[in-house]
């Protein structure tokens, strides 16, 4: 087992090295250029993520759609993530993660607006659409489309149920004393109750759980930067100056390189945010929206939350913790996180579990949808309630075993289902264009969209 692991591992390893990087950040790029930087219209797409549109198709209305999203992003790759990005890339990878925030936005962006434009609607009314219905109505792609629902279907068993409902129970038993079996149950019972209402119902509890969690930790973490409020702008200035001279953190950062500093932070990034990976869109089709530019402005808002507000806030907790206390270990991410916010009294622990605790049970709920989607697509709506079943099963599973060689499946499923969404972008990007001259260089906004939706029973 620990040779298969090791095996996976390398090949996790390989599948996140340069060239997926160099794919996404290129696609982030390129996105951003031809569509004249998106990036300006973030107070507009804000606005519109809390605007119903009520009168228009969808299942959801567009802040559930974006909250779902939202609930399946921010885990604990916004935590513990950043900090493994810091102890091997050092500080500076921090600024590294905050553009690939900055530019992924253009992506999220993207994928918004092709989940809108080749979604379908089902015989009983319902929204379906993502990167398998953007492969097939807009490209023909149809056995592309089936590898992408499958990479989709298989990483939600490993990044979205069994590794967040670990993380869960690793905490509330190293902090709680709460045995492992028990919090597996609790997490089952109300995962359960939960996606046994459908898109719905996760909409529903991801729009109260996202904002309360998320301003919670951000909060917090003001708290701690107030708390460490003399070394914050030596944190900013480190992080800036070590990402282009790894030189200039010193100590315990020795060794490291602009290119381990880049690779790290890049990685991390784009992990934590999701833009390119195809996951979003999925959810974002069910939106209720009167075209599609309207719903990518609002999907490109999640992007600005979870990785240019709340990954940058952990990184400088962590680098100005790391400053007020040079004793802090930083071997690995996990070790770094618990000891830079151990050091501040009374919150630090609490804000560190509360906060990973509720990132972790978002996410299994956000990925429980986009596993359902997959199914759906691959072998109809009859297996949903089977998937369902066997989801809830991996969560308890996720509770009570080891799961090194699941985070690795998962990293190379998240991967692989990267690769023809980013195809699908790259391929598609006349109609990204046409779409985007059509309703936002044109000043259509408010317009509905003239194409009727495509009925569709197959496999119901």
């Amino acid at each position: 087992m620990d040779t298969i692991n090791n095996i996976i591992g390398d090949i996790s390893s390989f599948l996140w090295g340069w060239p997926m990087v160099i794919m996404l950040l290129g696609t982030h790029l390129y996105l951003t250029f031809i569509l004249k930087f998106p990036q300006r219209k973030l107070l507009k797409a804000i606005k519109l993520s809390v605007t119903p549109d009520k009168n228009s198709s969808g299942d959801v209305s567009q802040f559930g759609a974006l909250a779902t999203a939202l609930a399946a992003t921010i885990g604990t790759g916004n935590i513990v993530g950043v900090a493994t990005a810091i102890a091997i890339g050092g500080p500076g990878a921090v600024l590294w993660c905050w553009l690939t925030g900055v530019f992924g936005i253009a992506t999220k962006y993207s994928e918004g607006l092709l989940a809108i434009k080749y979604r379908v609607k089902t015989s009983s009314g319902k929204m379906l659409g993502g990167p398998m219905y953007a492969l097939e109505r807009g490209l023909g792609w149809k056995k592309m489309a089936m590898l992408f629902a499958l990479f989709t279907a298989l990483a939600s068993f490993g990044i979205g149920s069994t590794v967040q409902a670990n993380a869960i129970s690793t905490i509330t038993h190293d902090s709680y004393a709460v045995a492992p079996w028990l919090m597996g149950a609790i997490i089952c019972a109300l995962t359960a109750v939960v996606i046994i209402g459908g898109v719905k119902s996760i909409a529903k509890v991801c729009g109260a759980l996202v904002p309360f969690m998320a301003v919670f930790y951000v909060l917090g973490c003001i708290y701690i930067l107030f708390v460490n409020g003399q070394y914050v702008w030596p944190a900013i200035k480190l992080i800036v100056e070590s990402a282009f001279n790894p030189a200039a953190a010193g100590g315990g950062f020795a060794g490291t390189t602009v290119i381990m500093a880049a690779r790290y932070g890049i990685a991390r990034g784009l992990f934590s945010n999701e833009s390119g990976l195809g996951s979003a869109p999925i959810v974002a089709a069910a939106a209720q929206t009167r075209n599609p530019v309207r719903q990518a402005l609002v999907s490109s808002s999640g992007t600005f939350w979870d990785t240019v507000v709340i990954c940058a806030m952990t990184g400088l907790v962590i680098v100005s913790s790391i400053i007020a206390h040079p004793d802090i270990s930083f071997e690995d991410g996990a070790a770094l996180t618990k000891a830079a916010f151990s050091k501040i009294p009374y919150i630090g622990t609490p804000l560190l579990n509360i906060g990973l605790v509720t990132f972790a049970f978002s996410t299994i709920l956000g990925w429980c949808y986009y596993g359902e989607r997959a199914v759906e697509y691959l072998r109809g709506q009859r297996w949903v309630m089977v998937y369902r079943i066997c989801y809830i099963v991996a969560v308890y599973l996720g509770s009570i075993v080891s799961l090194s060689l699941v985070w690795n499946l998962a990293d190379c499923m998240n991967a692989l289902m990267a690769i023809p969404n980013l195809l699908s972008l790259l391929f598609l990007s006349r109609v990204l264009k046409h779409e985007t001259k059509k309703y936002l260089w044109s000043g259509n906004l408010d317009h509905y969209m003239e194409e009727e939706l495509v009925e569709e029973n197959a496999k119901e």
